[in-house]
This record gives C-alpha cells, structure tokens and sequence, in this order.
C-alpha cells in the first residue's frame, strides 16, 4: 500500500482517537440529556431563549463525565492517567461547550432548536473541545485540520444511522 495512504489513514486514526472524549461526550449529552436547561429557560435581549431546551445541566454533566471517563482510559493506556483526566475532561466540557454556542448562535439567527445549521452542527463541539483542549494540549496544525475535516464525516454517519434505527427523528 502507498506509504502516502497509510500516513492519511494513521494520522485519521490518531485524531478520531484524540478526539474521542469529545465525540462520546457530545453523543452521551444528546443521549442522555433531558431536565433543566443551561439558561433555565431564560431570554436573551433579542427576546430569544439563549440556549433553548435542548442543552441541559444533565447533559452537560454526563456528557463532560463521560470525555472524563475516556480520557482516564486513555491515561491509563498512555501512562498518564492525571493528564489523561485532565485533557478528557477538557474535551469533553470544550465539546459541550462548543455544542452550546452552536445552540446560541442557531437561536440568534433564528433556526430553531432541532432545524439543521450545515457546517454549525457538525463543527461547533469540535472547534470548543480544540479550544478548551489546547489549555493542556498543543495540538498541531495537522490535527486541527484533520479533526475539521473528518468530524463532519463521522457526525453526519452517525446521526443517519441513529436516524435508520429509529432513535432520531432527523438524518442529519
């Protein structure tokens, strides 16, 4: 196989690893979401929700307790488990975070909660998992863009298998 391939499906496979605290934090929140709302239900001065219904304390907090958890596993396989937490937890909190200025803008330009924002709903966790990420982390050019590129990907095929199994209402 070409030496080149096997460089692009490496690097993939290191950030799809990297950024799995993330990935899992994201889905678990979706999943196991539901209660109060971050902005418990409160305006912003456009007279819009902030946030809407859809982020919620109890996603936030299983969401960031499961990139918790995997970053521990990943520490415990890297060596590191304290570092491993440490950049789980940020992953994971950066991915919700990310997740909700999504929401936030998606409520500015008045999309409402459950419509599609191409580009916004696949990219918003990953640029806030990045960001929070890179207090701990110093992620390289090369994983940035990789990251960019492929988490669309691996969003939008999730969300159309959950779609196909029943467990979402929309494809995307």
């Amino acid at each position: 196989m070409n030496p080149d391939i096997i460089n692009v499906l490496n690097m993939a496979a290191y950030v799809i690893y990297f950024m799995l605290p993330a990935y899992l934090a994201n889905v678990s929140a979706l999943t196991f979401g539901g209660g109060t709302p971050l902005d418990f239900g409160r305006e912003f001065r456009d007279g819009r929700r902030i946030l809407g219904d859809g982020v919620t304390w109890r996603g936030t907090i299983i969401g960031t307790s499961i990139g918790t958890v995997i970053g521990i596993l990943q520490g415990v396989i890297a060596g590191d488990i304290f570092f491993g937490a440490l950049l789980g937890f940020s992953l994971g909190l950066g991915a919700l975070l990310g997740d909700a200025a999504g929401s936030f803008i998606k409520r500015r330009i008045n999309i409402s909660r459950g419509r599609p924002a191409p580009v916004l709903d696949q990219l918003d966790f990953v640029v806030g998992a990045l960001l929070l990420s890179s207090l701990v982390f110093n992620p390289s050019l090369e994983l940035i863009a990789v990251a960019l590129i492929i988490s669309p990907i691996l969003h939008l095929s999730a969300n159309t298998i959950g779609y196909l199994l029943g467990m979402k209402d929309v494809w995307y």
